[in-house]
């Protein structure tokens, strides 16, 4: 590859030479479609490795291939040399496909990496990451800055693919949603702004260990020579992060640690002298900057609930500060921030019970925290789906102490439910369905005025549905539809 980058670029080489995308999801098409119109100008050779053929990529395919690229289905072995191969994220590190396409590359990078050095020099970039939240607090992000006024685009595993907004060149912001798989394939992204949420063991199956995963966690970061962190002090492993800050003479980053060991109402500054933090005291969300405490408002002003939104809040809050939004332009889009779809999403109630659509907790750790979302006794939580493995103890314990009942259903009700055995003496009700929908049914028969039914899976969807926002839709259905039915009686 040319040593040579274009000017007003963040690392964009003048000439790239021979480039092999891999996959034809999303982001595939998307950077086939941008490299597309370079062919004959800064890109020699266009390889696309399409994986497996359908009808939809058979056609997309006939269309890349008429402008110049060469398309392959369904191999694994790769011809010639390239200068720099795009992977897509679906993509595990530890495939054959991936290897084999690593052994004849000079590099392999993301689409979001990809994206950022195409990007104008003058462009700022936030990447948030982490185990859980990410999506919620891109968003806030993204609404802080929009409501300020900024040319903003939300990039990323949310809105629009990094390369299909920096093609289109209508933002100077990119606020960036981006997996462990993306940062996995990362050797130059340098953001302005990183926000490390927690990490907890999750796509074991793609990393193969935690130690990877947490590694491509810490990615986001790793490359930065200035600009801001904002990481959650509270999580053990992303908490270790800001050790490792304090003990780096290198540095060229601040950092901002949201909450401490000792939990979001503590302040890392208060324990550790830290110069900058973000906390709560009592209700109010709090950031200090250097002598400066912002007090932010109060978190019963929200329409998000729960302590991870607490969390999420004074993220996006730290982010967008630390791109010059004001004060009163954070407080104003944290007040507007409506509740994201399968997030800890009211979805309506029936004879005074509430219902709750977290479809999108498919983990321990996102149903952890919307357990400490309610009331004790007063929650029925509807565990179960597709098992991920991962131990429940610690699950069983708090649903146990803070649940009114658990109905566990899907593939991994058997499991989820065997988890209480040791718990027997416990208050908490437990009950064993075969799906989804017989689990509302048998948390409706046993809630009362006040209750409320929450569907917070702590696991994948694949047992029953394409994924968690159809699992999340045909939950919402089965409400309104019972709803319905109870006006009518």
């Amino acid at each position: 590859m040319d040593a040579g980058y274009i000017d007003g670029c963040k690392a964009a080489p003048v000439h790239i030479g021979n480039v092999l995308v891999l996959g034809l999801g999303k982001s595939g098409r998307a950077v086939s479609e941008y490299c597309l119109g370079l062919i004959g100008t800064r890109i020699d050779n266009l390889v696309i490795a399409a994986g497996e053929q359908n009808e939809s990529a058979a056609t997309f395919a006939r269309e890349c291939e008429r402008r110049g690229a060469t398309v392959v289905f369904d191999t694994y072995v790769f011809e010639g040399s390239y200068d720099l191969c795009i992977a897509s994220p679906g993509i595990s590190q530890f495939s054959r496909f991936y290897e084999n396409a690593a052994a004849c590359s000079a590099e392999v990078i993301s689409e979001v990496e990809f994206a950022w050095r195409e990007s104008r020099s003058e462009s700022v970039w936030i990447a948030i990451t982490g185990t859980n939240g990410k999506t919620t607090t891109t968003t806030l992000t993204y609404e802080i800055l929009k409501a300020a006024g900024l040319p903003v685009a939300a990039v990323g595993n949310i809105g629009n693919t990094c390369i299909e907004a920096v093609a289109e060149d209508q933002a100077t912001y990119y606020v960036a949603e981006v997996s462990s798989f993306q940062l996995a394939s990362m050797s130059k992204f340098a953001p302005d702004v990183a926000v490390l949420l927690n990490i907890t063991p999750d796509h074991l199956y793609w990393h193969m260990t935690f130690e990877a995963y947490v590694d491509a966690k810490k990615s986001v970061y790793s490359r930065m020579k200035q600009g801001v962190v904002v990481i959650d002090a509270v999580n053990d492993i992303a908490r270790s992060c800001v050790k490792e800050f304090k003990n780096d003479p290198d540095r060229g980053f601040s950092y901002i640690p949201i909450g401490c060991a000792a939990g979001l109402d503590h302040s890392m500054a208060e324990a550790c002298g830290s110069e900058n933090a973000a906390y709560m005291r009592g209700d109010d969300l709090l950031i200090k900057r250097g002598d400066e405490v912002i007090d932010l408002l109060n978190f019963k002003e929200l329409n998000i609930k729960g302590g991870h939104n607490a969390s999420n809040a004074l993220a996006a809050a730290c982010a967008a500060l630390s791109v010059g939004v004001s004060v009163p332009d954070v407080r104003r889009a944290l007040r507007a921030f409506k509740p994201l779809e399968h997030r800890m999403e009211p979805c309506g109630s029936i004879d005074g019970v509430n219902f709750i659509n977290d479809s999108k907790a498919t983990n321990v750790d996102a149903t952890l925290k919307a357990l400490d979302s309610f009331e004790s006794g007063k929650a029925v939580f509807l565990l179960g789906g597709h098992d991920k493995g991962t131990d429940l103890a610690e699950l069983a314990a708090k649903a146990a102490a803070n649940c009114k009942a658990v109905v566990c259903f899907g593939a991994a009700g058997k499991r989820f439910y065997n988890a209480f055995d040791d718990m027997k003496d416990a208050k908490v009700k437990r009950l064993l369905t075969d799906h989804m929908e017989d689990a509302l049914d048998a948390a409706i028969s046993i809630c009362e005025p006040g209750d409320s039914v929450v569907l917070s899976p702590a696991c994948a969807s694949f047992d029953e549905f394409d994924s968690f926002e159809h699992r999340g839709r045909v939950f919402k259905h089965l409400v309104a539809f019972r709803a319905y039915s109870k006006k009518g009686e």
